[in-house]
Order: C-alpha cells, then sequence, then structure tokens
C-alpha cells in the first residue's frame, strides 16, 4: 500500500461570502476540498454568537418562548448576536454632535434565552461545545455505532479486584482518602509516576511533578500561567479539540503547522515562529502529541522530535508535549519522549486516563522547578488540591496490581480493534478515500473522496446509525479538515467496528452519488488505500 505524497500549500484566500446568494442544494460541492492536516496561518478568526432565535426549534418562530407568567428581557432577541459591549445613550445637542449621556438604570439586552448574555466576560466568547461532546447524546443510542468518542475500554480492567482494593482503601486509609490533601499531589504517588514514565524515557525527581485532576487540567494550567490575550500557540493541523477549547478560553490565538506521515513538520514550524514574530504577534507555545496522535494517528521518529524541539528551543519557546497514548504502541516499542532529552524546555503531560481509568480524572504535568512552582500556585487556585480519593486508589492499584501488565491487555484490546477499523475501510471504502494507519492509540485520520464534506454528511450518517467526529472540529475556527473526519477504534468491539465502517461506506457512497448527479467541479482521486495525513499537508 502506498503512502500519499505531499501535494500543494493550503489556499489561505478567505472563503467568499455566500450571504447575498440563492439558496443552494445542501450537498454543494462548490468550495472543494480542504487540506487535510494543514491549515492556513494566521491568528483565529472572530466567531459570532449564533443569533439567539436562530438556537430556537422550528417551530418557535411563531410561538414566544417565554412562559405567559414571566416577562421575557427586553430588546430584540438577536440584538447580542456578536456579544458587543454596552453602549452608551448619546444626546443631541443644538450643534447637532452626540454628547455620551450616563444612563440612569444599568441596560442590558439579552436574549430569550439567556438575560445574562451581556454580563459575561469576553473571553467566553471562545467556549464553544466540542463537536466530540456534542455528539454523545445520539452515539450513546445503542443501535448507534459511534465511531466519535475516545473512550478507553475500561471493562477490559480486573474490576473485581479494583472493588476489592478500592474497598480496604477506604478500611484502612478512609479519614485520609476522604480528606483534603497538598496542591502538588500525594507524594507517594508523584514517586509512582516517576516508574510509569521509566517506559518513555523521562527522568525527574517527585518534586518536578504536579499531580492534576486529568492531563486536561494540567493543560489548562500550563496555558492560564504562560499565556496573556492575544498570545500565540503553535499545534499541529489538525491537533486534539478540547486542547483548541483551553487556548480559546485564555483568549490565544491558535496557529496551525502542517503535519506530514511523521508528524508535526520542523521547518513548517521554523517558518511560522518567524511568520508570526514578523506580524508582532507574540509566539508563547508549541503545543505537540507526538506519540499516536489525536485525532491524525500518525508518530513522529525520533529525528523527527529533536528536529521539533530544536525548532522550539532555537526560538526561545516552551514546547508543551502530550503523551496520553504513548505506552499503547501495538508492536509493544514504546516511543522515546522529547522531555526525555531535554528538561528545561519541555513540560511533559501524562495521564493515567488511557493506562487505568478515565473516571478517576488523574494526570499530572512534570514541568522545570520555577514552572512547577507556578503550577502549584495556579493547582491551589483551581482546585485547592487534587483528589485524594482519586489518587489514592491510583497509587493502591500501582502498588498492589500489575499495571504494566494491563497495559499490555489495553495493547491487544485495542490492536484487535484497530486491525477491525482498517480490514473494513480496505474492503468498504470508495475510490478516493484515504486513511492513516495507526501504531498505537485510539484514532485514524480519514479523508473523503473529492467533493464530500464530513460535516455536512454527518446527519445522513447519524440517519444511517453511524457517528463519526468532522474533522472541522480539530481546525481553530473549523477552518481545515471539510473534507476529513476522525474515526475512534476504542471502544466498540470489532463485530460493531466492522458494521459501522459498513454503514459509513455506504453514507459515503450515497453522497458520491449525489455530487455526481449535480456535477462536482473537482476531479475525485481514483487513489485509494491507507496514507499518512499528508498529502494536502503542506
Amino acid at each position: 500500500m502506498r503512502a500519499q505524497q505531499p501535494d500543494e500549500e493550503p489556499d489561505d484566500e478567505p472563503e467568499d461570502d455566500q450571504s447575498d446568494q440563492p439558496a443552494q442544494n445542501p450537498h454543494d460541492t462548490s468550495r472543494g476540498p480542504t487540506a487535510i492536516l494543514g491549515a492556513p496561518a494566521g491568528p483565529v478568526p472572530a466567531t459570532a454568537i449564533p443569533c439567539a432565535r436562530a438556537s430556537l426549534p422550528r417551530d418557535s418562530a411563531v410561538a414566544d418562548p417565554a412562559p405567559p407568567q414571566r416577562a421575557a428581557p427586553q430588546g430584540p432577541p438577536c440584538a447580542t448576536m456578536d456579544a458587543a459591549p454596552r453602549t452608551t445613550q448619546t444626546q443631541q445637542t443644538t450643534e447637532g454632535r452626540g454628547t455620551a449621556v450616563e444612563p440612569t438604570q444599568q441596560q442590558t439586552t439579552g436574549t430569550r434565552l439567556d438575560p445574562w448574555v451581556d454580563a459575561y466576560a469576553a473571553r467566553t466568547r471562545g467556549l464553544t461545545a466540542s463537536q466530540v461532546r456534542a455528539l454523545f447524546a445520539v452515539a450513546s443510542r445503542p443501535e448507534v455505532v459511534s465511531l466519535a468518542g475516545g473512550m478507553p475500554y475500561v471493562s477490559a480492567l480486573p474490576l473485581d479486584q479494583i472493588a476489592d482494593m478500592t474497598a480496604r482503601l477506604l478500611r484502612e486509609r478512609g479519614p485520609q482518602a476522604l480528606q483534603y490533601g497538598s496542591g502538588q499531589g500525594d507524594v507517594t504517588l508523584r514517586e509512582q509516576i516517576l516508574e510509569v514514565m521509566e517506559p518513555v524515557g523521562v527522568r525527574a525527581h517527585p518534586d518536578d511533578i504536579v499531580v492534576t485532576a486529568g492531563s486536561q487540567m494540567a493543560l489548562d494550567l500550563v496555558v492560564r500561567v504562560f499565556c496573556d490575550p492575544g498570545d500565540v500557540v503553535l499545534v499541529e493541523a489538525p491537533t486534539y479539540v478540547t486542547a483548541l477549547g483551553v487556548f480559546s478560553s485564555y483568549q490565544c490565538q491558535v496557529v496551525h503547522v502542517p503535519m506530514d506521515e511523521q508528524g508535526m513538520r520542523p521547518d513548517a514550524l521554523r517558518e511560522a515562529i518567524a511568520r508570526v514574530r514578523a506580524e508582532g504577534r507574540t509566539p508563547k507555545l508549541v503545543y505537540t502529541i507526538p506519540s499516536f496522535h489525536n485525532p491524525g494517528g500518525v508518530t513522529q521518529g525520533p529525528q523527527r522530535r529533536l528536529e521539533v524541539l530544536d525548532a522550539a528551543r532555537s526560538n526561545g519557546l516552551l514546547l508543551l508535549e502530550d503523551d496520553p497514548y504513548g505506552l499503547l504502541g501495538f508492536d509493544g516499542s514504546v516511543p522515546r519522549a522529547i522531555r526525555a532529552d531535554e528538561a528545561e524546555g519541555v513540560i511533559y503531560l501524562g495521564t493515567f486516563s488511557k493506562t487505568i481509568a478515565a473516571g478517576l480524572r488523574v494526570g499530572w504535568a512534570v514541568a522545570p522547578h520555577g514552572v512547577r512552582e507556578k503550577l502549584v500556585l495556579a493547582n491551589e487556585t483551581a482546585t485547592l488540591c487534587p483528589s485524594n480519593f482519586a489518587q489514592l486508589t491510583i497509587s493502591e492499584y500501582l502498588a498492589t496490581q500489575p499495571w504494566f501488565d494491563q497495559v499490555k491487555v489495553f495493547r491487544e484490546v485495542y490492536r484487535e480493534r484497530r486491525d477491525a477499523l482498517l480490514e473494513g475501510l480496505d474492503a468498504l471504502m470508495p475510490e478516493g478515500t484515504t486513511w492513516t494507519v495507526p501504531g498505537g492509540g485510539f484514532y485514524s485520520w480519514v479523508t473523503l473522496p473529492d467533493g464530500l464534506d464530513a460535516t455536512a454528511m454527518l446527519p445522513r450518517a447519524v440517519a444511517a446509525l453511524v457517528a463519526y467526529v468532522p474533522g472541522t472540529g480539530f481546525y481553530a475556527g473549523g477552518d481545515g479538515g471539510h473534507n476529513a473526519l476522525r474515526l475512534s477504534y476504542c471502544y466498540p468491539e470489532p463485530d460493531r467496528i466492522r458494521e459501522g465502517v459498513r454503514r459509513l461506506a455506504g453514507v459515503i457512497e450515497a453522497e458520491l452519488e449525489i455530487v455526481q448527479t449535480f456535477g462536482s467541479p473537482s476531479a475525485r482521486s481514483s487513489r485509494r488505500g491507507p496514507t499518512s495525513p499528508t498529502p494536502d499537508l503542506a
């Protein structure tokens, strides 16, 4: 099977405004495909808050949604659709000039759905529900095959032993487990984390570790400590969807860096950093998922990791290494962490969500001494301390259970499911469909034939009882991945995965027929088979 080769640079031009155009068929493909794992460089465009009326059920256009006994907030329902700041009243003078006048009463517009919309902080404008979370309600229905969410298969855990272990923990150490703890995390657990990181080559001291409520919290703390509004974070294209939510919540600008079959391209990273600085903006962090990338499914090789590190280090930027899947390689090998070769310029994020249990919400950050101090203070401000009960449960598990043998069990579970996904894709996907072959982790990135839009296709997929995550969710502002989607194989049984791929293939075939009927301007590729996340990355 041949790897797809790099193609041309993505078009940085904005799409034409279609607001004055007549309504078109929902399958209109005039935009054409967008770069698969590449995105236009530059700041994240501002996203308007949708009109409240547009969020109402279809039949609510003729009915006031406010109950009769409750007065709806005054003002037009769409007055705050761009969440603009309040304006002052003006008083006309005889010369016709406006003079600002303080209103005698606080004025709010609000909407019929949320009377407090004007009171929110500016940073909340970037808070949106991720496409993954939005799919959960549908994907959790038993008749739907969900290839969307990345839920670990926790049923593979020795649940009886964990139940006994937890009961013993509460009997013997209940007062400690149910009490407040340290803002840095339990010292015994921090010592055990050193052992957990040995396979990826990270050497540290327990004092270098900050335990958090999952690595998501660690990511949030790092961005809180380092980034001011307007600062730039450089990320892969595409990247982890909830990391984008963190960056947006702190009003960072996100610049996507193209990838190839080995992940983030160091040459493109250097170019992006230079461009950001030339534009007068401030780059602060380089965020990367080097092992079994989410959502791309690719892994940086040893030399590539050193090159990415050098690109960040030579430009004086801190590298944020997110490594949730590092121990889950299907061939038994464990990629060496970037942090193993650089202690001062890298913050390493780890988690027990993928190797033990996501519901316990225990992760950690390994950081240089000065950074660690700031993270502990930020952690205390956010949560006082991570859950003692969750920490001691993880600690007891690591001390009494063969945890690395359980990691090997997870590897085999996920490898079998990955194989089922790839077999189905190879047998059923129409010509022009390409995908990555992950060597570990949870995900494969699928690129659709020319002319198809994964977001537009999703309702038809859900109607066919299969769910996926459209590629636009992994780009800041949705500015990429229109013709791509992420498939997750970690949770469904292999037979369900095969059935899900069968349903998805039928949806794609039907979409192609519609495109052919309406006439696609783009020529469809005749290539098929597994590929790297390129070609349209560069």
